[in-house]
């Protein structure tokens, strides 16, 4: 069965980047409704702290050494958690911005699975390479301040251009982003970038 990994990162049920996912999976299951959804909630679901044995784990591969049993073990949760991200044929990440970047949970996923010879290897002759083939991904992203017409008083979106690149690292170019901005403020501003994004995304969904 072909299968959608949604990476849901916000801790929030009710959460602007939230509703946007559910707009755009009412759509997408009406148009592909033998798929098979597989959400990852990144606040629920068991990851490993990026210390110890999982960062060992990292510097023996990458010096082509044995890994001892803690290291072993831990890699092997990167290695699960890798693979229900190479098994979707599309993905999608719902996630708000926090501070001008990322949540931490998000850095976490992306810390725990970027691992040598499990999502990309190191070629003296051509530097680092992708391992995962590339799939169309969508990035809905919701920000206080609106990032897309300048309303945002001269703030940064750092989450925007790292997603794109830690994605392209591991194999993943096809990304397309659905912001959904500003969430905060005075009301009309709100709604008309909530509608924009929703009609948006229903677009998508009836061809991704």
């Amino acid at each position: 069965m072909a299968k959608l990994l949604h990476l849901s990162c916000s801790p929030r049920p009710d959460s602007e980047s939230s509703a946007g996912a559910r707009v755009f999976l009412d759509g997408f299951r009406q148009v592909r409704p033998d798929w098979d959804i597989d959400v990852m909630d990144l606040w629920r679901e068991r990851m490993p702290e990026f210390a110890g044995p999982i960062v060992e784990a990292k510097y023996a591969r990458m010096k082509a050494q044995a890994f001892d049993d803690a290291q072993r073990d831990s890699f092997a949760e990167a290695e699960r958690m890798a693979t229900r991200l190479s098994l979707a044929e599309r993905v999608l990440i719902s996630t708000p911005m926090w501070n001008f970047g990322i949540p931490y949970k998000l850095k976490q996923w992306f810390d725990i699975i970027v691992q040598p010879g499990l999502t990309f290897r190191y070629d003296p002759a051509s530097g680092y390479l992708p391992l995962l083939e590339d799939r169309p991904t969508i990035v809905i992203l919701a920000s206080g301040s609106d990032f897309v017409t300048g309303m945002n008083r001269g703030r940064t979106d750092m989450a925007t251009p790292y997603l794109r690149e830690a994605l392209r690292f591991i194999g993943i170019s096809d990304v397309r982003f659905v912001p959904i901005g500003p969430t905060t403020g005075p009301a009309d501003p709100i709604l008309a970038a909530r509608e924009t994004a929703y009609r948006r995304l229903r677009e998508i969904a009836t061809w991704f």
